[in-house]
């Protein structure tokens, strides 16, 4: 039984989102992403056009063509919901363009870690709320975040330079929680300013529960842990 059945099982089911916050819930879920992901294009072109070597270049260029591929899915997504991708994503802007006003790297390990660690933590973030809305769209949210492109490049490079230079370690591990905090405090931004993406978490949807506070709480303990898992990977204590 979950926290949600065990809070409200004497009141009976939560009743599902109206058939229109369901759709309006799609449309943000997938209008969200798309920004995150044309957002994501720009900034990991720049920071491509700014790596030191060739293959370094070449490793980021090819995430770059990645994440745009992802926002062409998504936008074609909104419009087979009858939204206007353009019209449909500016809400979100200020929210994704503020998180990475706030966590403009200083210099290329920084920029490779705010690529890997940032891109995770939105990734399980929307997979959460996937869970939730239409099999069409949870399928194509799924296939765009299953599609995340060789992040190996990222990988090594950055504990090759922690190889090279074992006090880096300190600092990128110190960047990375300023990373996850500034994340997890827009996703939640982006969830509580949405009256659709608020009712299909708390109310669930497509035969799934909702969340209260304590399940909302686990939630977000889950995509903690996904990114302590990254961390290790790069070789970063979380």
């Amino acid at each position: 039984m979950s926290a949600h059945d065990a809070a409200g099982g004497a009141a009976g089911a939560a009743t599902p989102p109206a058939p229109g916050r369901a759709l309006a819930a799609e449309v943000d879920l997938l209008a969200a992403l798309a920004y995150g992901e044309l957002t994501g294009f720009l900034h990991l072109a720049q920071d491509a056009a700014g790596a030191p070597t060739v293959p370094d270049r070449a490793a980021l260029g090819a995430l770059a063509v990645a994440e745009f591929e992802h926002y062409r899915l998504l936008r074609d997504g909104l419009q087979a919901l009858g939204a206007d991708p353009t019209a449909a994503m500016e809400p979100f802007a200020p929210a994704v363009d503020s998180y990475h006003e706030r966590t403009a790297p200083s210099d290329w390990l920084e920029g490779l870690v705010k690529a890997y660690v940032g891109q995770g933590i939105a990734t399980d973030f929307y997979r959460e709320v996937a869970a939730l809305v239409g099999a069409p769209t949870r399928e194509l949210v799924h296939r765009v975040l299953a599609d995340a492109g060789d992040a190996d490049p990222i990988v090594d490079a950055v504990r090759q330079a922690i190889r090279d230079e074992p006090r880096v370690a300190g600092r990128l591990a110190l960047w990375a929680r300023r990373l996850v905090g500034e994340a997890l405090s827009q996703a939640q931004r982006v969830a509580a300013d949405r009256e659709a993406l608020s009712a299909v978490l708390v109310e669930g949807g497509e035969g799934a529960p909702g969340a209260d506070l304590v399940e909302l709480g686990r939630m977000f303990n889950r995509i903690t842990e996904a990114h302590v898992r990254r961390m290790q990977r790069l070789g970063l204590t979380a």
